[in-house]
């Protein structure tokens, strides 16, 4: 059984997802179609790879999920800095700010779980 209520990774990836989806509607608007298809499917990777690491077939599955969306938020930090710094391009900081903090709450999950 899933106890994902109290889990703030979990909920922070969710929620993370839901501000994408937003921001890529809002490229999608102005044409920006790579950027936003890339953006979309390597920040939502984060999320699924953290809920599918819930229900981890054993401590090394789960570290191993973990990794995955940790790579993925090294995607997902590039395709937002080329969106921070390209001309034209409506961009909110908190993205990266939220980014900032599931990238230092994977880190803390995979170290401890490994030890």
């Amino acid at each position: 059984m899933r106890n994902d209520k109290d889990n703030i990774i979990v909920n922070k990836t969710i929620e993370f997802s839901i501000a994408i989806i937003k921001y890529c509607g809002l490229l999608e608007q102005h044409r920006r179609f790579v950027i936003s298809k890339q953006l979309l499917r390597s920040a939502t990777s984060i999320g699924a790879n953290v809920f599918e690491a819930q229900n981890a077939e054993s401590k090394a599955d789960f570290i191993h999920k973990m990794k995955i969306a940790a790579k993925e938020t090294s995607e997902t930090l590039y395709w937002l800095i080329l969106c921070e710094r390209s001309e034209g391009y409506f961009f909110d900081t908190k993205l990266k700010e939220d980014l900032e903090e599931i990238i230092r709450i994977l880190s803390k999950i995979i170290s401890s779980s490994k030890a």
